[in-house]
Order: C-alpha cells, then structure tokens, then sequence
C-alpha cells in the first residue's frame, strides 16, 4: 500500500531530532516491506534565515524537500499568526499544503491513505485534506494534542470533528483512548498502539567505562527533555538539596535554561548540575547507559520515549503518574513512580529505588517487550481493514 504521512512533527535537516519518534515509526513500517511512504512536513513560513531570529529562523532555513532514510520529505510552508491563529491554524495548514499533496497525486504517488500525526492541528487539516482529495485518514493522538489542546472551546470542536471524519484513530496509549470517549469519539474507532524502542540503537554499554568517559563519581541522575516547563526540570534540580551526593546531568536545549541556571545557584547545588546542551540520539546510549536512573518529572506526557530508550540501555527510571506513563513504568524491573509530583516526590522516589535498585539485566529484559514490532503489525491490521485488503503473508 502507499500511505502519505501528513505531520508538522517531524525531523528535518535544521532540527534532527525534532519529534524523531514519529519518523522511528514511519522506518519501522516502512521496512516491513508492505508499506511505500511519502511524508508532507510542513513548516511555519518566516522570511530571514539569521540565528538571531531563533526558531523562527530555524524554520527558513528548513530545505523545500529532502530524504531522510529513503524517505521522501517535502516542507511546504504555511503562515503562523502568533496569539491570535490558532483556531485559524488548521485551515491555513491544509490550504498551504494542498497543492504539494496535489503535485504528489499528479506526479504519480497516488496513495491509499493518510496518515496524520497530532490531532490539532494536523489531524484537523489532514482530515480537511482528505476530504478535498477523496482519501482516508487515520489520525495518531500522542499527548497534549489531546490532553491539553481541548481546553480551548474552538480547537475542541475540530478535533472532535476530526475524530468523527477520520476513518479511525490510533492513540499512544490507553489513557488517551479513554479521554478521547470522553471528548465524544467513537471507542469502536480507537486502536491504542504504543510507541516502541529501537532496541539497536538503544542498549547496555560498558557502564565503568562510561562513567570513566564522562567522569562521574556517585549515584547519578539522568533528566532528557526540551527546556521547558512542563517537562519538570525544575522539580529534578529542586530534589537534589534533598539528595546528598547526588549528581544530575541534563540533556537538552530551550527557554528555561538561564532559569534551571539561577534555580541550581538558588540552591547550592550548581557544582552537582551539569547542563549538557541538545545531545544528538545517537549520542544518548553514552548518557543513558552511565545514568543509575533517568528521571521524567513531566506534567503531561503521552507516552514519553526517553522512558523505554534509559530501560533499554538497562537504566530504571523515576518518573510522574501522568497520562500514558503508568502504562510504560509497570514493573519494579522499570523503575519507581512518584507518589506525587514535586521536589519531595522526585526525593522520595529516587531513595525508594535505591533502596530496592533492579538488576541492569533485569531492566533491559523488561525493555525488549517493547520493540517496535507489534506496533507496525497492529499499523499493517489497521490500514489493511480500512482499504479492505488482506494482509501481505
């Protein structure tokens, strides 16, 4: 079958790790063999390519089209109104991007279907598109797209929409199954598949070796996330007065950072902070693998990847009872969930571990119940009911 993959959640040449679990997924399905893809990335349209503009800036010197692992990618541009667009924002991204999706039918690449990542906008304008162009839409639900977003009275109303127009819906986890009935969808057209890991990719190293390498001394924590508030950073740097002697090392990048900075001078713990910038993916397994825990002190989280890759690199982890987490942390071999989510959670979860720490082996065992496999046979069940085929042997 031929499937477009219409998200504006995806890497690109400017920003390589831009919600790679999205691309992972496409890979994984692509290489069964049964799948021919094409992806429609769009990007905000911003006319100066100067770093100084931030990331706007990084949007303009987005490329028009490139390959990523054999994949096709085309980035048409749509106009972000700051403020005040964004109930406008799915059909200015559907309006932007209909007369590349056009080109693509033109040139040849007629597709079955589309697949849509993230309800609002994208879902809303992928179902729009889908409708101009007479093909199906299955629409994933990852997180804040349905946990947050909803809030807003117009946004709501599309998205539930969406969800009625769409030929079905995949959510990333159990608990945005169950707040999607809530918002009014049909439970018969939700088809919770999880994210999974690359288990190559992600997997046990010579832990002395790596804590020699990076010279670290002492139970060490790992917190991995964009600078930003609700990923719980803070939280992280707040528990560690309570923490004699322990270290944490932050991987990532964003706007919080100067505040996470004064926060660790506010606390004397500085010296016991170690900001590591954005860490390229392939780069993480040295981090995760000398980490003793990974910690993920989020807000909301639909089902956070960084969970799975430190369990596959045999690395428990702590982590907030939020969304689809529950559902990843499910056995002592993973890790330990907070109790409530705030500095004194962080401390007392990280002590309830050490106090009964896993077996490396024992974590990445619990991992590997994760590949990616079922997740693209459950994509395959799917796809091939809603085009009435039978599945390739």
């Amino acid at each position: 079958m031929k499937i477009l993959t219409f998200t504006t959640l995806f890497p690109n040449q400017v920003k390589p790790n831009h919600a790679i679990f999205v691309e992972t997924r496409l890979r994984h399905l692509v290489a069964s063999g049964q799948v021919e893809a094409r992806v429609v990335a769009p990007v905000p349209w911003f006319p100066f390519t100067g770093k100084r503009f931030g990331q706007y800036g990084d949007f303009a010197r987005v490329p028009a089209s490139e390959e990523r692992f054999g994949l096709p990618v085309l980035h048409p541009r749509y106009p972000v109104i700051p403020k005040i667009g964004m109930n406008l924002s799915p059909a200015l991204l559907a309006n932007a991007a209909r007369d590349t999706v056009g080109r693509m039918l033109d040139e040849g690449f007629d597709f079955d279907l589309i697949d849509a990542h993230y309800f609002y906008p994208d879902g809303v304008a992928a179902v729009k598109l889908g409708k101009h162009f007479n093909k199906p839409v299955v629409i994933t639900a990852r997180g804040s797209d349905i946990s947050l977003i909803p809030n807003f009275a117009k946004p709501r109303k599309m998205i539930q929409w969406a969800a009625a127009n769409a030929a079905a819906v995949i959510t990333v986890c159990d608990a945005l199954k169950t707040e999607l009935v809530q918002l009014g969808a049909d439970p018969a057209t939700i088809t919770p598949l999880r994210n999974g890991v690359d288990l190559q990719r992600f997997h046990q190293g010579d832990r002395a070796g790596l804590r020699r390498e990076l010279g670290l001394e002492g139970f060490t924590l790992l917190s991995v996330g964009h600078l930003v508030e609700l990923k719980g950073h803070d939280l992280a740097i707040g528990a560690l007065p309570l923490l004699p002697g322990v270290t944490l090392l932050i991987a990532g990048s964003g706007v919080e950072l100067p505040r996470l900075q004064a926060l660790a001078r506010e606390l004397k713990v500085e010296e016991r902070v170690r900001f590591l910038g954005a860490v390229p993916q392939p780069e993480l397994p040295r981090y995760y693998g000398a980490a003793d825990a990974l910690v993920l002190a989020s807000s909301r989280e639909g089902w956070a990847n960084v969970l799975l890759e430190a369990m596959a690199c045999g690395t428990p982890v702590v982590a907030s009872r939020v969304w689809g987490t529950p559902e990843v942390v499910a056995a002592p071999a993973a890790g330990v969930l907070m109790m409530e989510r705030s500095r004194q959670g962080v401390a007392d979860a990280v002590n309830a571990l050490r106090a009964d720490y896993p077996a490396h082996d024992d974590t990445r065992r619990y991992a590997e119940q994760f590949s990616w496999d079922s997740t693209t046979a459950g994509q395959l069940t799917l796809f091939n009911a809603i085009l009435g085929k039978q599945p390739c042997p």
